[in-house]
């Protein structure tokens, strides 16, 4: 039988075809046991370096062209902050599911398939629109770029699910004096009372300085946060501006803040002084009013270390206590640093502070946002507070616990 005879550029190994070309400067190289699948693939190789595409790029994975993308382009548009969760969100969604395929290879169909299994691995419809956003931006960008025809995503859709959204379930008032009394002898013992009086951010928290606390007229001013991240192991910590313009804000002194803010300044000077040159804190990290006994600053990790061994001795505690009294232990609750947060606004909603001052407190930049969170507060008061409604005549009213919401300013950093 005689032997077929090959087109140029491609010859015959051990059963495979292989096809090899240099085509305005890019070298094409193709494998293929399908000699008429390999031909073509050939022929629209030599035809792409012909009209100057990049041909190498075309061939880049998803993984490869995304990190390109969003490198070059993307990361640019985003807070240094965001782009860490933003590259971890594509890999957990796309960058895992299909992420191995080349760009021009991928269908809507393979979009919409990966789409599919993340929903049946669990993910949020929420993470899944994020994801998808994101990858259409990018192909777009590749469609801008003649690395593929169209865009795979614009047809795809997230499968819309109901899930019940999760309840922020904040300590009680016993839970709260319990973490309290826990953290009593603790070089954290001010921090933990500073954010069950404020419901500032953990990152707010660590990002505070003493410059931005006024105790004239007895305001701390929140107008920068701590970023901490990591990168390949190694960890990174920066000062950057809030989470949104509404999170610039003055928070006003409430309950003993004046006695903890000057037992924490006192601690903290007395220590620096112990510990010399072994002070850590530094640079842009000086004057920050939460620290560890080291000087380092207090990043969410370093609370939640905190907050888990707090959590672990009262478990203790309360075993022993449950055998003593012959008694099942009580459940005492895992949290974590925004539950404090939680905390503090159900304090204000459970002392019948207005939503509107309870919103400009926390720093949410809509109302509605504060009582979509914490709309079980509101349920539990709801038959309380209608049975305070009074008679069509006289509309009387019993008067309001809290905090009088006519002495408490909230303005803008310009004031600050």
């Amino acid at each position: 039988m005689a032997k077929v005879k090959l087109p140029r550029g491609i010859r015959e190994n051990k059963g495979t075809y292989e096809a090899r070309a240099m085509v305005n400067g890019v070298k094409i190289c193709l494998y293929n046991s399908d000699l008429n699948q390999l031909k073509e693939e050939f022929e629209q190789a030599k035809q792409q370096a012909r009209n100057n595409l990049d041909y190498k790029r075309t061939q880049m994975t998803l993984n490869e062209w995304f990190e390109e993308w969003f490198t070059d382009v993307k990361a640019h548009k985003v807070k240094e902050t965001s782009i860490s969760p933003m590259r971890n969100n594509f890999k957990r969604t796309f960058g895992f599911y299909i992420g191995t395929m080349k760009i021009k290879n991928i269908r809507p169909m393979d979009v919409q398939q990966a789409i599919n299994a993340m929903e049946k691995d669990g993910m949020s419809n929420s993470a899944m629109r994020e994801a998808l956003g994101r990858l259409r931006e990018c192909m777009e960008f590749a469609v801008g770029s003649q690395l593929i025809p169209t865009n795979p995503c614009l047809i795809v859709e997230v499968p819309w699910t109901y899930k019940k959204s999760k309840e922020e379930i904040a300590l009680t008032q016993e839970e709260q004096n319990a973490l309290l009394d826990e953290v009593e002898d603790s070089w954290y013992k001010e921090m933990f009372y500073f954010m069950c009086l404020t419901g500032v951010r953990v990152g707010e928290l660590g990002g505070l300085k003493w410059s931005d606390i006024d105790f004239e007229k007895k305001v701390i001013c929140i107008n920068r946060s701590l970023s901490c991240s990591y990168c390949n192991g190694v960890k990174r910590e920066i000062l950057v501006s809030p989470k949104t313009v509404n999170s610039i804000r003055q928070v006003p002194f409430l309950g003993e803040m004046d006695e903890i803010l000057e037992s924490q300044r006192e601690k903290q000077i007395k220590l620096k002084k112990e510990l010399g040159t072994r002070w850590r804190s530094g640079d842009e990290f000086d004057d920050l009013v939460f620290t560890t006994s080291m000087g380092s600053p207090c990043s969410r990790y370093i609370v939640q270390k905190e907050i888990k061994k707090a959590v672990k001795r009262m478990r203790e505690q309360e075993a022993v206590a449950a055998v003593q009294e012959k008694r099942e232990p009580r459940v005492v609750r895992d949290f974590h640093p925004h539950t404090l947060r939680h905390t503090f606004a159900t304090r204000c909603f459970e002392n019948k502070m207005e939503p509107k001052v309870v919103q400009a407190l926390l720093g949410h930049s809509s109302i509605s946002i504060t009582l979509n969170i914490y709309t079980h507060v509101l349920d539990k008061k709801m038959d309380e507070e209608l049975q305070k409604f009074g008679s069509a005549k006289t509309q009387e009213r019993e008067a309001y616990a809290g905090l009088d919401v006519k002495k408490v300013k909230i303005t803008a950093l310009s004031h600050c």
